[in-house]
């Protein structure tokens, strides 16, 4: 089994055996690995329909909702572990999404584009432009990302929100970083509680 470098990381995460939440699943790619090689059980939440499509064919329980409406539909302590990747930098109701992940999971995983990599630093002050990266291949003009979120800023916000910060994990390409990971990290991961 091969997974996407990042989504690789959330699957080591995530013990055998839990009740799964992946929020903006996408194709399934994730949730079909765990539940094959973990015996996780879970749903997969996606708004867009052709990755519904996707993630059903793949065999994933899947609903189709936009997560800007909240996860009232979740009661408290319903998952073991509740994963948001690449996802949470595109949504409107930030907090509020957090709070939520950690009231109907006793754990969630949160992952980012780091706004604060040394290559997305460079394009803004020499380039004069907006990132364009691998990561990141919008222009900013069209890019689902709103808020620009660094290492340090979502520290911050899980500190406002009382939410505990269990791990962190940076990674640029497929190499994990361990010094300066706000400079040299261009995907961030946190496992919060």
């Amino acid at each position: 089994m091969k997974l996407r470098d990042d989504l690789q990381l959330i699957y080591e995460w995530i013990p055998a055996g839990s009740r799964v939440l992946d929020l903006g699943c996408g194709d399934g790619e994730l949730l079909s690995a765990l539940v094959t090689y973990k015996q996780c059980s879970g749903y997969g939440v996606e708004i867009d329909t052709d990755s519904v499509i996707a993630a059903i064919g793949r065999g994933i329980n899947v609903i189709q909702a936009d997560l800007e409406r909240g996860l009232q539909v979740f009661d408290d302590n319903s998952f073991d572990v509740i994963v948001l990747s690449q996802t949470i930098q595109a949504m409107q109701n930030t907090e509020t999404i957090l709070r939520d992940l950690t009231r109907v999971a006793k754990q969630a995983i949160v992952s980012f584009p780091n706004f604060g990599y040394w290559r997305n630093r460079l394009q803004i002050a020499f380039g004069g432009h907006m990132p364009v990266s691998e990561r990141m291949p919008y222009q900013w003009y069209n890019t689902p990302n709103i808020h620009w979120c660094t290492l340090e800023d979502f520290d911050r916000l899980c500190a406002k929100n009382n939410i505990r910060v269990l791990e962190r994990s940076v990674m640029a390409g497929s190499k994990r970083i361990e010094k300066l990971p706000n400079l040299l990290g261009s995907l961030a991961f946190y496992r919060v509680g």
